[in-house]
């Protein structure tokens, strides 16, 4: 202890201050790099928690002493990537997150002997309401919704029904697409009973109205969306093909498709008179006879037995007989009926803008060339073909040869290959081993270029101290001495022996220059008396 003392106490308060700064920089800095080291990778449970969520998922962690993280203000829970799955199924069998809404869960704790017929009604309401919301908010783009419900009732002694409605409020990100909320009102009108789509209205967090419930808004909707859906299948058709030929991001396609969606009901009757048919035929045939009385009425002639001789036909004046025959003939008929549905094809306009070839010239150079009229002409027929192009129908094809702004730059693509490509490292696994690197160099920089110089600086103070205060004393009297027995002899010019002495090379170049320099002027002050101390020292058996 005594010698430590002695020790601390030779370095004096600037070394020894020196000594603990460095010390404490370098268990702070290695501290950092072990507890960063040791920290788990964190990684994201979930996202887009509401207050009620966070809170209970955060009581849940607490409880099962798991480190975790937050940010966005709650919305997001990190936890350790190892940990994740088995979190989410644990949470998933308590039923969190919920969703910040109440759903058929409501059901399972509540007392329903106890409990009136309005009440069950409001608490089928809300888990209807809450199930509808979770159901909506897994589509995309939707962070969050709320959906209220209007279930009428119907009143006494009325024939009619009032029909059931829904509003929705939702948060997005970005902007619903048409198909995206008519996919929201169906599903909302297919999950209650007696609940039109069209009675259904959306509105997002900025108060837009995204659906009013117009059939003919509907209508128009369910128009556009086909129409581009059209456009969208025949650009790409004609994408593919054209860029086959010119190469892949050399072609730029514009179609526009004009869609008639006039419904149309045409009847028609067509009559043949070339094709009869006989439908009926009616024949009348009539005979009269009429006798010869001279022209007499007379009672004889009435009475009974005395007509006998009338039937006498030599005695008959006059006979007719007539025949009528009557035929009904049907003519041909043909009727036909035709119903146009909406979405008609009236017209397609394609627009196409192709590149240039590109070749090297005899200095190596990129050179630009214009397509030939055949190539385009041939080009144009694809496009035709891929269309479906129809002249009657009014049908435009257009392409242009035109040098675009920017040269084509064809990039490889370097899949992972070998060890890298079999291990099937992540975007989060690379930037770990990247950190972990960095920090390992930076605690080299700091061991080699920091903490070693100022130790060994240190070092070489004491050892260059310690060896250079007893040669001092040394020389004095060595110069005292040869001052009292008047030797006078002349140091050797160009002898080197009192940097030998010294040891320079021992000491690795780090004495004290102000030490060399005090040796030296008191050599040259008594140059006689540094002669004989040499001479002594060379006389002078060594120590074992």
């Amino acid at each position: 202890m005594q010698s430590l003392v002695a020790f601390l106490k030779g370095l004096g308060a600037a070394r020894l201050a020196a000594m603990v700064a460095v010390t404490a920089a370098l268990i702070g800095f290695f501290a950092f790099v072990i507890m960063r080291v040791t920290t788990p990778q964190l990684t994201t449970l979930f996202t887009d928690l509401s207050v009620e969520d966070s809170s209970s998922i955060v009581k849940e962690l607490e409880r099962q002493a798991i480190p975790f993280e937050l940010r966005n203000d709650g919305a997001v829970i990190m936890v350790p990537k190892d940990k994740v799955t088995r979190l989410r199924m644990k949470l998933a069998e308590g039923g969190m997150p919920k969703g910040g809404g109440v759903g058929y869960e409501i059901f399972d704790k509540s007392d329903a002997l106890g409990t009136t017929s309005f009440v069950q009604n409001i608490n089928h309401l809300r888990a209807l309401e809450g199930e509808l919301a979770r159901t909506i908010r897994a589509i995309d783009r939707i962070q969050a919704a709320r959906v209220h419900l209007v279930l009428p009732e119907r009143p006494l002694f009325s024939r009619e029904t009032p029909e059931p409605s829904a509003s929705i409020v939702v948060r997005v990100r970005g902007t619903l697409e048409p198909q995206q909320i008519r996919a929201i009102r169906h599903v909302v009108a297919s999950a209650v009973n007696g609940l039109k789509p069209q009675r259904v209205s959306i509105v997002d967090e900025a108060g837009q109205l995204l659906a009013d419930g117009a059939t003919s808004d509907a209508d128009n909707a369910v128009g556009d969306e086909r129409r581009a859906a059209f456009e969208k299948r025949m650009r790409k058709h004609v994408e593919d093909i054209v860029s086959s030929v010119v190469g892949q991001g050399r072609a730029r396609v514009q179609l526009s498709a004009d869609f008639d969606y006039n419904k149309i009901t045409q009847t028609s009757d067509k009559f043949d008179p070339e094709g009869r048919v006989l439908r009926s035929t009616q024949t009348r045939e009539e005979s009269s006879l009429t006798a010869d009385n001279s022209g007499q009425v007379t009672v004889n002639n009435e009475l009974p037995g005395n007509n006998q001789n009338q039937d006498n036909p030599a005695r008959a004046r006059d006979q007719s007989k007539k025949s009528e025959e009557t035929n009904n003939y049907e003519i041909s008929r043909t009727t036909k009926t035709e119903v146009t549905e909406a979405g008609r094809v009236n017209r397609i306009s394609v627009a196409v803008l192709v590149d240039g070839s590109y070749a090297k010239n005899e200095k190596g150079e990129m050179v630009y060339q214009d397509r030939s009229k055949e190539q385009l002409d041939r080009i144009a027929a694809l496009v035709r073909s891929a269309i479906g192009f129809d002249q009657k129908r009014g049908d435009q094809v257009e392409v242009v040869n035109l040098r675009f702004a920017e040269a084509p730059s064809v990039t490889p693509l370097n899949e992972p290959t070998g060890l890298l490509g079999m291990l099937q490292f992540t975007k989060d696994d690379v930037m770990y081993v990247i950190e972990l690197g960095v920090m390992m160099l930076l605690g080299l920089v700091v061991l080699f270029m920091v903490i070693r110089p100022l130790v060994k600086r240190i070092l070489a103070s004491e050892v260059v101290t310690n060896r250079a205060e007893p040669a001092l004393p040394a020389l004095a009297d060595a110069s005292a001495q040869a001052g009292s027995e008047g030797g006078g002899q002349a140091l050797l010019p160009g002898n080197s022996g009192a940097a030998h002495m010294i040891d320079v090379a021992q000491i690795q170049g780090q004495v004290h220059a102000q030490a060399v320099n005090r040796v030296g002027e008191l050599a040259e002050r008594n140059p006689n008396e540094t002669v004989s101390i040499v001479r002594q020292w060379l006389t002078e058996p060594a120590e074992t």
